[in-house]
């Protein structure tokens, strides 16, 4: 039997403390707009779905969940792609221009890097489809071709 095909990503869910502050923090960074919600059994809306532009069909999903929120602080689990190193920079300037705290420009594997915290401390990467051509594979945390199997 073979294996069937993926069509793609449908949903990135993160978690939040405060939903609120996390869809208005992300609708000022990313231009989010809510366009599912999802109220609990009390009517209480805990949950979002909604899209970022740039992303196409794939939604971006908030609930509300501190303990996951606190579990996911620090840690990269998504990264969002721009063409080249000219875009990096300028949403290195557009996150300048609101205050968010961000990275410099970094040369990382094979394109350019820029790195911020959500509102929960969630790391999002901004990584650029271009890539820069300098190897980096003899420095730790840098990536390499892979054989295929973890060593």
């Amino acid at each position: 039997m073979s294996r069937p095909d993926l069509a793609g990503i449908h949903h990135v869910k993160i978690p939040v403390t405060d939903l609120s502050r996390s869809v208005d923090w992300y609708a000022r960074v990313f231009g989010y707009r809510v366009t599912w919600e999802f109220p609990e059994a009390d009517g209480a809306v805990r949950g979002v779905g909604g899209v970022l532009p740039g992303l196409g069909d794939t939604m971006v999903a908030m609930r509300v969940n501190p303990p996951a929120a606190a579990g996911c602080r620090d840690f990269d689990p998504v990264s969002f792609a721009v063409d080249d190193r000219a875009d990096i920079e300028a949403w290195a300037a557009h996150l300048d221009h609101l205050g968010v705290p961000h990275s410099p420009v970094i040369e990382a594997s094979i394109g350019w890097l820029l790195v911020f915290n959500d509102p929960d401390g969630l790391q999002l990467h901004l990584y650029s489809w271009a890539a820069h051509g300098v190897d980096h594979s003899d420095k730790p945390g840098y990536g390499r071709p892979s054989t295929g199997r973890p060593r």
